[in-house]
């Protein structure tokens, strides 16, 4: 097919404002899937996606539909909403020459519709507004389609009106993405492809799904990939309809798959450039911007014979997964286990999720922290990601935490609330803006309901916890939040170990505000307290900065009753069964060895509540 009849997009929105179901009925209406194979969100294949109603991964497919006699090839790939997953997002951008911006009609612009504008508009890409749900009673779209021409700049004539539930609206929008999205430009003849994801395939190795942007491919042809300089012959190469279907070749301007054969997962790395080995191509695509992953934590097998099974789990999951890294680290609470980079809370309790139930895994998974700057004395400056790795006090000069961008997108009536919290976290205020002014269209309803942009400045720390079940409640749920790296500030901070049973628990360690210190190590010997079970001997549990302990609880030591089998005797004997248990408890006091459950490493995950 020529490259004039090839379209790309995305699909990009805010979480749960209707991408899954909009993707559904352009699948339906385009013929690509038959009405009774049609099932609800059925780009969503994996378990946890349909558990949660969330997408987690990217989707590409294939559409034919035809325009005034012309066939037109339709390459959509579908994206994550939530935040956690922005680099899936960036990847799918860079493969495509359009985007459909869908805004949810009763809840307007939110705090990822502006990122991934942002994002589409980085990439110099076209963007189709779609203002989606106005079929429901509770619909406001002339106001959202107001936001929409006041955030971003587009006019009136370019929005469109749809209900991806009944499919009203959606022929319109497939004519806008033929006349509107550029077709795909070729610029040499030597084979280019952008690998913007990958799976494994225990029969074809490593699959990489790719965007073609020069010359063709097919099976039977040896390939090269640039970055790794690894080759492979190609088993087999398709196009995703929505399920992976084989073809005898890919052209320029195409998505589609290409099943390597690699077995070793590091030999394909998303972002690499894939060309011919009989004509390779000089010149490599850009690739993406690597991620900085955000939150760490260590994760270790509950049995430390599963280790290895651990270590293959995280390479295969890697390849799915570009922006989870992993290293190796050792516990002396825990064993052997690894070191993971996440970029949000919600993005490690997936990979976690994922690790259980793919590959059988029982995982314990320690508190998650942030990633610091530390000069020394010496003026050495290193990054410590973990309070295990932080150097002892006497040769700290200065420690930087790193600071997030916060939007926060909110009604009016809110905005007091929103400011309490943020405080109450150590955030600066940068600016307020409304996202819309009501007075310059009469018949959009003024119910002060207008919503308003904040921007602040606040440490990664204080945000990781709770903050976003915060947010959520004191707000009734109508507060959306997006986030981005500022930079790193100076901070009094402290290391705050935990003992128990006079042995400090490298796993429960962190990194606090010296300012919160004595609240927090004081919090959270009290939950340890009633999360750790009761053991035979008596169990100290502290809280200690340096040398200095500032909070301590006592587990009570379970006491059988030695006096059970006494109904009656001489009070002696009752006393020398007693002082024989005494005794035997002040040994077992002595090299006792107290197991710790995994509520108590994510105690620390509600700190502030």
């Amino acid at each position: 097919m020529k490259t004039d009849h090839i379209r790309n997009f995305s699909i990009i929105a805010h979480i749960d404002h209707g991408k899954s179901t909009l993707a559904d009925r352009l699948l339906e209406i385009t013929g690509t899937v038959s009405s009774r194979d049609m099932t609800e969100q059925i780009m969503d294949q994996m378990e946890l996606e349909r558990e949660r109603g969330i997408t987690i991964k990217g989707k590409a497919v294939k559409m034919s539909y035809n325009k005034q006699g012309s066939r037109f090839q339709l390459n959509l790939i579908d994206t994550p909403g939530h935040v956690d997953f922005g680099y899936e997002v960036s990847r799918a951008l860079a493969a495509c020459e359009g985007a459909i911006l869908v805004v949810d009609a009763t809840q307007g612009i939110q705090a990822q519709t502006l990122a991934n504008v942002y994002l589409a508009m980085e990439h110099d890409m076209t963007i189709i507004p779609v203002v989606n749900k106005i079929d429901l009673q509770v619909a406001q779209p002339a106001r959202v389609s107001l936001e929409l021409q006041q955030a971003f700049g587009f006019t009136d004539e370019e929005i469109i009106f749809v209900s991806a539930k009944d499919g009203s609206g959606i022929e319109d929008l497939l004519a806008a993405i033929i006349e509107r999205i550029p077709p795909p430009k070729t610029e040499y003849n030597e084979l280019r492809a952008l690998v913007f994801d990958s799976n494994y395939d225990p029969y074809k190795g490593v699959v990489a799904y790719v965007r073609l942007f020069d010359g063709h491919i097919e099976k039977g042809s040896q390939m090269l990939m640039m970055a790794t300089g690894s080759k492979a012959d190609i088993l087999e190469v398709g196009n995703f309809l929505p399920r992976p279907t084989q073809t005898s070749v890919l052209a320029a301007g195409e998505v589609g798959y290409i099943a390597t054969g690699l077995k070793n997962v590091r030999e394909c790395r998303v972002g690499d450039t894939l060309t011919l080995t009989n004509n390779p191509s000089t010149k490599p695509l850009p690739g993406y911007q690597p991620l900085k992953p955000m939150v760490f934590a260590g994760l270790y097998p509950s049995d430390g014979d599963e280790y290895l099974v651990l270590r293959t789990a995280l390479e295969k999951l890697q390849l799915n997964d570009a922006a989870l890294v992993y290293e190796p680290e050792t516990s002396a609470a825990l064993g052997f286990g690894f070191r993971c980079g996440f970029l949000g809370l919600l993005h490690m309790e997936i990979v976690q999720e994922r690790l259980e139930r793919e590959y059988g895994l029982n995982l314990l998974i320690t508190a998650p922290s942030v990633r610091y700057s530390v000069t020394k004395t010496d003026g050495e400056e290193i990054e410590v990601d973990s309070p295990a790795k932080l150097p002892p006090t006497h040769l700290i000069t200065e420690m930087k935490e790193p600071i997030l961008s916060l939007n926060i997108v909110v009604p009016a009536k809110f905005i007091g609330a929103v400011m309490d919290i943020v405080t109450a976290k150590r955030g600066e205020f940068v600016r307020m803006e409304y996202l819309q002014n009501n007075t310059l269209d009469e018949s959009v309803p003024d119910s002060s309901e207008s919503r308003v942009l904040l921007e602040y400045r606040a440490p990664l720390s204080e945000i990781l916890m709770d903050f976003y079940d915060q947010l959520k409640s004191r707000t009734h749920g109508y507060a959306s939040m997006d986030y981005s790296i500022f930079g790193y500030k100076a901070a009094p901070l402290v290391k705050l170990d935990i003992l128990v049973n006079n042995q400090p628990v490298d796993a429960l360690s962190l990194i606090v505000h010296k300012e919160k210190s004595l609240q927090q190590g004081k919090t959270l010997v009290e939950r340890l307290k009633n999360l750790i079970p009761r053991q035979m001997f008596e169990v100290p549990v502290q809280a200690a900065i340096g040398n200095r302990v500032i909070s301590r609880e006592t587990i009570r030591a379970l006491r059988k009753n030695v006096l059970a089998k006494c109904y009656g005797g001489d009070i002696t004997r009752k006393r020398k069964l007693l002082e024989k248990q005494a005794e035997g408890k002040k040994r077992m006091k002595r090299v006792g060895n107290v197991e710790i459950p995994q509520e108590a490493f994510l105690a620390i995950l509600q700190l502030d509540r």
